[in-house]
């Protein structure tokens, strides 16, 4: 019996500290959040920095990693940083937008602890408020597989992250004035790279080694292709799902989304061109930097490599062939295709059509012929304390063909329904729409008007799940969603100024019966504001 007891005991030892070491693993990071002089097409403008830097520094993460982000705000404006992607489980207090967050007033910090549960791939951070995403503030974040997850493809040689997007010479504040004055903004004046202009950022790889690209699109409002000179792509995650590893030349990455693509470094071993350039505009903005192979004494030269610029039909054909892998492991160690959303029924279908017109002589945007407006407090601190001042259901959840209108728009959905969702695009503009909080499959895109009979051209196999979906000119974009995170989510055009004069509105997922199993109460210390601060106080 002796020996059988030590056992037991032996074993409750090991499990108990099993139970310790599991705890999963914190990161910490300091950020102080300044104005300084920038200069990325070479005239001098304010931008947001973050510890100095433009743009910010890479947060690095494993899955299930604690982040805490302790952000000081040194401007003279108040200030949020939202985290494109990350789905922050059961805690949509810390999405870091103004319908779920209390902004940091100027001379104060706050500490956001957020988790990368269940998560793998490539993302960014923005600033969410005051047109602020003008000026920089940006960043990247990557979220590794844990070390016993396998990943369908070998450790690259580096892993780079390249920020892209579209730029203005006028400062953040100008443009701001703009767009509160009721007019459009004008044309952008180039795009960067990674906070540079042309041939402003080397990447330096070895001959015959493979490297990891993770691009973002950054920017304000347009699609841009990325391309590599005589070097081919293969990509590999597209927003937390590995794909199948198909290989391109030129990858459309439209405002909003994440890439993930390996090349080898294969070529001459001189310095080639990596291009990015706009799409589906005129003129076309172009702009380059280098991949410098590490034994090359030639520089780049000639005319950069032209790519594609106004076909629709060319980027519809490359984003339906984005699949995903089913066999490959994610953020578990379960294949990918192990969910069979396709064999799910939809308990819900929402329609949301994009528009653009005047309300009392100045430029709103709509969903539904909805155009936001926020109120003075977070309508998630207004639903958390029941307070009231907001009416889920403000918009409707199909285009009712009316003129824009203003208001607090609110989506109410219920907790665990399995919803399709059809964007629906009649402009001639291309459209990017994000959901905080969630992944969803894209299941189809087409031109024209949607119907019922669009759902026989589905993928209902191995459509790519993602955070952000592209809707063509006089098009429809269908997704699928499991309703599966508790909370008050922000569904938006990524258009940015269009967001900020109202294409945005806000998703409610809850039931009656939602519990504190479902939904993280309000963190400790959360910094309230407005009429939750009037009524309800919290240590800070």
């Amino acid at each position: 019996m002796l020996p059988l007891k030590f056992a037991i005991a032996v074993f409750l030892v090991v499990l108990i500290g099993n139970s310790i070491v599991a705890e999963d693993p914190y990161r910490y990071f300091d950020w102080n959040v300044t104005y300084g002089t920038i200069y990325p097409l070479g005239v001098p403008q304010q931008g947001i920095l973050i510890n100095g830097q433009f743009p910010g520094p890479d947060i690095n993460s494993v899955t299930n990693d604690n982040l805490v982000i302790n952000i000081h705000n040194s401007l003279d404006e108040p200030f949020l940083l939202s985290w494109n992607g990350v789905q922050n489980r059961r805690n949509s207090f810390v999405d870091g937008v103004y319908g779920t967050t209390c902004p940091i007033p100027p001379g104060r910090n706050n500490t956001f602890n957020l988790q990368v549960k269940d998560q793998i791939g490539s993302f960014y951070y923005f600033p969410s408020l005051a047109f602020h995403k003008a000026a920089g503030g940006f960043g990247g974040i990557r979220i590794l597989s844990r070390p016993r997850i396998p990943v369908p493809f070998p450790d690259p040689a580096n892993d780079y992250t390249i920020l892209i997007g579209d730029w203005y010479k006028k400062n953040h504040t100008d443009l701001k004035t703009i767009l509160d004055g009721g007019r459009k903004l004008p044309f952008p004046d180039g795009i960067l790279i990674n906070g540079r202009g042309p041939n402003g950022v080397t990447f330096t790889v070895d001959q015959g080694k493979t490297y990891r690209l993770r691009i973002s699109n950054v920017g304000l409002q347009n699609s841009l292709n990325f391309r590599v000179e005589g070097h081919k792509m293969t990509l590999v995650e597209v927003e937390g799902t590995h794909t199948l590893q198909t290989t391109y030349s030129s990858l459309d990455v439209h405002v909003g989304q994440s890439y993930s693509v390996l090349i080898t470094a294969n070529q001459e071993a001189k310095d080639h061109y990596i291009v990015v350039s706009s799409r589906f505009t005129t003129p076309v903005l172009t702009t380059t930097a280098v991949l410098h192979y590490s034994s090359s004494n030639t520089p780049v030269s000639g005319p950069p490599p032209g790519g594609p610029t106004i076909q629709i039909d060319w980027s519809l054909n490359q984003a339906r062939s984005i699949r995903t892998n089913l066999s490959a492991s994610g953020p578990r160690p379960n294949p990918q295709g192990s969910y069979h959303y396709g064999m799910i029924n939809t308990t819900k279908t929402i329609r949301l059509a994009s528009s653009a017109g005047q309300v009392n002589g100045k430029q709103r945007y709509a969903v539904n012929s909805v155009s936001f407006v926020p109120l003075d407090t977070p309508l998630k601190l207004l639903d958390y304390f029941k307070i009231g001042g907001f009416r889920v259901g403000s918009i409707q959840d199909s285009p009712t063909g009316g003129g824009i209108y203003q208001d607090t728009s609110v989506l109410g959905v219920d907790y665990r329904q399995f919803v399709e969702i059809i964007f629906e695009n009649n402009e001639d503009i291309v459209q990017s729409w994000h959901l905080d909080g969630y992944s969803f499959w894209v299941v189809g895109m087409d031109g024209g008007q949607w119907t019922q009979a669009s759902r026989d051209g589905y993928n209902l196999r191995d459509a790519v799940s993602r955070c952000t979906a592209q809707v063509y000119p006089k098009s429809w974009t269908a997704i699928y969603i499991a309703l599966d995170n508790v909370g008050m989510w922000n569904l938006r055009t990524e258009f940015w100024a269009r967001q900020y004069l109202g294409q945005q509105l806000y998703v409610r997922v809850y039931t009656d019966s939602t519990s504190l199993r479902d939904e993280y109460p309000i963190p400790r210390g959360a910094r309230l504001c407005g009429k939750v601060a009037d009524r309800h106080t919290r240590p800070l």
